[in-house]
């Protein structure tokens, strides 16, 4: 069978379908059998188990192995291992696939993010189900003809293939999470209209990436001290391009490039794993703390540069205004591009209108900020905001990573998470629905 073959059985009425490997399982009649309920295992339909399996390790056992052969209807073909010759007439023919558990904001480009009741399943994100930001067709690298260029001021340049990047510099492992300046879209959108994708509360996973400091490379380019005057800026491109053959372009202040704690990357492993393609194989940008718009993919081209970049996306997109401006009157010169993200909180579980029983109730929820600046504490509202408990907050490393919590207590009908953040949508509504970290309430029916 094809992967696209096993696409088409995702539900209970077409047969849900699975790969383990290279084999394919029919396991229609195990769904209601199975022990975490037929939600999680649905989820799963018509695409590859290890992704979940990664998060509910329990699975990866021998006899639960024996349980899954009994259910097996073929094997993978080995034509589908292949890449597609692909359609010279549309520029994404070429893109990988994906994981069909993902929840799809657009297929060109491919935006997708991760259902909301997955995030909080393990600290790092599986590389399957990372959320995914493409403004451009993937682009197909072939790994032993890379080459990234990186210019510094006086002419000096340096060009690096990858076994280079690997081979010259230290490895050095960053665990971060990134996050799409318009997670939690959606919200702003219930208030106004907006332009943008219309991301629910899962635009933003964690990862252990491993590359080489932009710090090293840039001193190895020929980098000395402060090239002048003023703020500098480090400018990245890369090898995805559109129809007029621009690619994608985006920059940081050099002090942040330059700086031992920021840990800017040029990463080529995401959780011990080579880059996966939508991530941005060979190589790209990691910038802990920072938008994940800066972090740029499929690099291209490293410049230290006197101005910012001169890219769309740095120039006229990714900008934060007051609810008064709308299209009509926004100027994009009149404000400055986001760098370091505000603090975050959101609750993937229960979900909105979920029906929970009277009792005990779990409130599950991920936390973060932007700038390295750890969480130390989540407050959640299970009234309507009229009392707040204290969260447990998970085992975390540095500040870059998010911290996950969890609250058991009492339901009564209603549930708000905050961090120090603005507690209703309106005041912070914004044309382009960036920045987007009101409280996250969560309505839920408790049963008697």
């Amino acid at each position: 069978y094809t992967r696209a073959e096993v696409a088409r059985h995702r539900t209970p009425s077409e047969r849900v379908w699975v790969t383990h490997g290279t084999e394919v399982f029919d396991v229609t009649d195990f769904v209601e059998l199975h022990p975490g309920g037929a939600d999680k295992i649905l989820l799963a339909a018509g695409g590859a188990l290890e992704p979940f399996w990664a998060l509910y390790a329990v699975h990866n056992q021998p006899h639960v192995l024996e349980l899954l052969r009994d259910y097996k209807v073929g094997e993978l073909s080995p034509e589908d291992a292949a890449p597609p010759a692909g359609d010279t007439a549309d520029p994404f023919a070429g893109d990988p696939p994906r994981h069909p558990a993902l929840r799809v904001n657009s297929l060109k480009p491919f935006n997708a993010e991760p259902p909301p009741e997955l995030l909080t399943q393990s600290f790092l994100t599986p590389n399957e189900l990372f959320f995914t930001r493409n403004h451009l067709p993937v682009p197909a690298v072939e790994p032993g003809s890379y080459r990234l260029r990186v210019e510094v001021p006086g002419g000096r340049a340096l060009s690096l293939s990858l076994a280079e990047l690997r081979q010259r510099f230290p490895r050095h492992e960053v665990t971060a999470t990134l996050q799409c300046a318009g997670n939690r879209r959606s919200e702003m959108s219930r208030v106004r209209p907006v332009k943008g994708l219309d991301w629910d509360i899962g635009a933003i996973s964690t990862a252990r990436w491993a590359g080489a400091r932009l710090r090293d490379v840039l001193l190895a380019a020929g980098l000395g001290d402060k090239p002048g005057d003023g703020e500098w800026h480090v400018c990245f491109e890369g090898l995805d391009r559109d129809a007029s053959g621009t690619s994608y372009g985006a920059s940081i202040p050099l002090e942040r490039a330059l700086s031992a704690e920021a840990e800017v990357l040029l990463a080529y492993e995401m959780n011990g794993q080579e880059l996966p393609r939508d991530h941005g194989f060979p190589v790209r940008v990691l910038v802990p703390g920072v938008v994940g718009a800066r972090s740029v993919k499929w690099l291209r081209s490293v410049a230290v540069s006197p101005a910012e970049s001169p890219s769309h996306w740095q120039q006229n997109d990714y900008k934060g205004f007051c609810p008064s401006v709308d299209w009509d009157c926004v100027d994009f010169g009149s404000a400055p591009a986001i760098q370091e993200l505000p603090v975050q909180s959101a609750i993937p579980e229960p979900r909105p209108g979920a029906a929970v029983a009277a009792g005990e109730l779990t409130v599950k929820g991920y936390a973060w900020s932007g700038g390295g600046r750890e969480v130390i504490r989540v407050d959640v509202s299970l009234d309507g905001g009229r009392t707040w408990r204290a969260a447990e907050l998970g085992p975390r490393g540095r500040g870059w990573a998010w911290a996950l919590w969890e609250l058991r207590a009492p339901g009564t009908g209603d549930t708000e998470g905050t961090g120090d953040i603005g507690d209703t949508v309106g005041p912070i509504w914004n044309p382009r629905g960036v920045l987007s970290n009101a409280w996250h309430r969560v309505p839920v029916t408790v049963t008697r």
